[in-house]
């Protein structure tokens, strides 16, 4: 069912204002955004008319935007994307590991993403890769799926990685080694690691001449004030999260459906958008219990320009994997995984097998819907024609 409000609404009402009032201000990446979000599901991309194949009802889909930051079009990409997943799953605990960057590295990042959430990728994977495979540790290679979070609740900037790693790794003599039931990895290890890589090749770009600083941050182009800027980073704890260990397979896959596909907010969290903004539900997290669960009202141009800020660079990819997931050696490892825990390979499908269907069922009936009309981009389908009437002039009185 089609939610109340949508991102697609407010941009569609508000969003020509926003562009005129910050010409010359957007990225061509925002604006790209902004011009396949807006008509998203609408005749102006086209669509298909479904039938019932057996009480005849009819609907009307429109065509979606498949946009990677549309909320309404995450759905279908994350099943998808999971489909692909599940046969990667082992029969093992499953942890949450969480990388944050402090504030001080999160302002040099609104301004280099590309870059700076690259690091962020490569210096989280590094630190858990090196602490695992430490005899001190784990003394193995594990595998890794990282998704990359740029937003808090509020949808301010808030660049962090989410980690899914399995409870265990190959060992260098091709054991397999299984972590604690409740204990991955060391935190404050992994913090100090991480913090240690990530400042040394941030400084490294910075030499390099890769990083960009502009408005308050120009200053920062110089190597003596980046560095008092990194002082404070310097000497915090950066907080590195995991949670307990899902409690199964089928729990990482729901977790997987809500985090690989997401966008800096979800349609369900609109309540309202009129005269005075947009209002949502966000999560406090300075707060426990019943008191987290918030509702803020921001002005729609806030709104946008809050939404806008999370698109990411041309071509960066949001999901990656590591270790024993990584690249064309996925296949082999998971494999090997399986022979050393002692498990069947997950039954391949049979070949030239049809994808199940997405359509949902018939509202009236719950019969099966099938396409009988397409129409192009701009064009609504054609009205279904009208009951014939009868000849008059072949009618006859039967008196």
């Amino acid at each position: 069912m089609r939610a109340t409000i949508e991102v697609a609404d407010i941009f569609r009402a508000a969003g020509p204002g926003y562009r005129l009032a910050h010409a010359g201000h957007l990225s061509l990446g925002q604006l790209k955004v902004m011009s396949a979000i807006e008509p998203c599901r609408t005749a102006a991309l086209g669509g298909h008319v479904e039938a019932c194949t057996d009480c005849g009802h009819q609907r009307i889909a429109y065509n979606s935007c498949r946009n990677r930051h549309c909320p309404r079009c995450q759905g279908a990409a994350a099943r998808a994307w999971l489909e692909a997943q599940e046969a990667n799953l082992l029969p093992v605990g499953y942890f949450h590991v969480v990388f944050t960057l402090p504030a001080e590295i999160a302002d040099i990042a609104f301004q280099n993403k590309a870059q700076i959430y690259d690091l962020l990728f490569k210096a989280a994977s590094q630190t858990m890769l090196t602490i695992a495979a430490d005899p001190r540790h784990l003394g193995a290679r594990i595998g890794i799926t990282a998704v990359l979070h740029t937003w808090g609740s509020a949808m301010t900037h808030h660049p962090h990685i989410h980690m899914i790693v399995p409870g265990g790794g190959i060992a260098p003599d091709g054991r397999w080694i299984s972590s604690r039931p409740a204990f991955l990895l060391p935190v404050r290890v992994l913090g100090t690691l991480f913090r240690r890589l990530f400042l040394t090749r941030l400084l490294e770009l910075h030499d390099a001449g890769r990083l960009a600083f502009f408005g308050r941050m120009a200053g920062l182009s110089d190597r003596r004030a980046f560095q008092r800027h990194l002082a404070p980073a310097r000497r915090k704890r950066w907080v590195v999260y995991a949670k307990p260990p899902f409690a199964g397979p089928e729990a990482v896959l729901a977790y997987l459906s809500r985090y690989t596909h997401r966008v800096a907010i979800s349609n369900s969290r609109l309540i309202a958008f009129d005269q005075t903004g947009v209002t949502f539900r966000y999560k406090d997290y300075r707060r426990g219990g019943a008191d987290r669960q918030q509702v803020m009202t921001i002005a729609a141009n806030e709104f946008i320009r809050r939404f806008l800020i999370h698109i990411l660079p041309r071509g960066f990819h949001r999901i990656r994997h590591y270790g024993l997931l990584a690249g064309s050696a996925r296949k082999d490892c998971i494999a090997q995984a399986r022979a050393l825990l002692a498990v069947a390979p997950p039954p391949e499908e049979p070949p030239g097998e049809e994808p199940a269907d997405q359509r949902p069922p018939c509202p009236c009936c719950g019969g099966t819907m099938v396409i009988i009309e397409t129409f192009a981009r701009g064009c609504r389908p054609r009205a279904p024609p009208a009951a014939r009437q009868p000849n008059r002039e072949t009618i006859h009185d039967p008196a």
